[in-house]
């Protein structure tokens, strides 16, 4: 009896110091760099993980992206890089299902545009990219924060679960997630396209130049909004929405958050 109860008690113990390296979660990395000229397009696609976005260095795009898994294989998310229909912007994609497939537009799978996901699947795929000056940034995710800095050129950056941070010294910047913050931030609108700026449950705060002009429609249902801005108002005052004029309201710019408080500032 006391032999067996020791050979159980040891098992049980080599048991549990088992778990927690069989939990531990393992990684692979996927590198590629490439020229893509200035003024044409990096397009980012992923769907669970983090997408970072870099000012790089060099002449050249560059992509790692690292797969972690606990359960999941590795080998079912493939990640994969594309010409545009343009011949010269690049496609970079996470893709979990064998019949997905991507492109500028999105995902689509079997016809289904949009859908993208293995949800059997729990790898996780964490981008770092860096670009050179001039190249436009298009980066989403679903599951993840997406964040962009030193870019010179136009970004969009969406997400559905996380924070979006997005800055560019040469604009104009579009930005938006459903679950999480939005930042944003302009140094040079760079056109005079519309901007828009959204989240559901989070804060919006958009940083632009002071020459600014721009229709402002703000708006939120929790929360309050404000503004660094002289503008013309139109219609009533109210704390949670705001329609105005700055300057010569050359450009349309959407604030809107549903829970949350939604702000326009000078760019420091």
């Amino acid at each position: 009896m006391i032999r067996l109860t020791i050979a159980l008690a040891t098992l049980g113990t080599a048991l549990a110091l088992a778990r927690p390296a069989e939990a531990q979660r393992r990684s692979d990395t996927f590198n590629w760099e490439g020229r893509v000229p200035s003024g044409k397009w990096i397009y980012l696609r992923n769907v669970n993980g983090e997408v970072r976005v870099e000012r790089g260095t060099g002449d050249k795009v560059q992509v790692t992206a690292t797969k972690r898994w606990r359960r999941g294989n590795p080998d079912d998310v493939r990640i994969t890089t594309e010409k545009a229909d343009d011949g010269e912007s690049v496609v970079v994609c996470a893709l979990y299902n064998p019949d997905a497939t991507c492109d500028e537009n999105g995902y689509s799978s079997r016809g289904r545009r949009h859908y993208s996901g293995n949800d059997d699947n729990d790898v996780n795929v964490e981008f770092v990219v860096r670009v050179p000056a001039g190249v436009r940034v298009d980066a989403s995710t679903t599951n993840g924060d997406l964040s962009v800095t030193g870019a010179t050129s136009e970004v969009i950056a969406h997400t559905t679960n996380g924070d979006v941070r997005a800055e560019s010294t040469g604009g104009p910047v579009n930005a938006s997630t459903t679950n999480g913050n939005v930042t944003a931030s302009m140094r040079d609108l760079g056109s005079s396209r519309d901007l828009d700026f959204s989240t559901t449950n989070g804060s919006v705060i958009v940083e632009v130049p002071a020459s600014l002009g721009a229709e402002i429609d703000m708006s939120t249902t929790n929360g309050h909004v404000a503004s660094d801005f002289p503008m013309t108002l139109s219609g009533r005052i109210d704390p949670r929405r705001l329609h105005a004029t700055i300057g010569d309201g050359s450009r349309r710019l959407r604030l809107h958050s549903t829970n949350g408080n939604v702000e326009l500032r000078k760019v420091p």
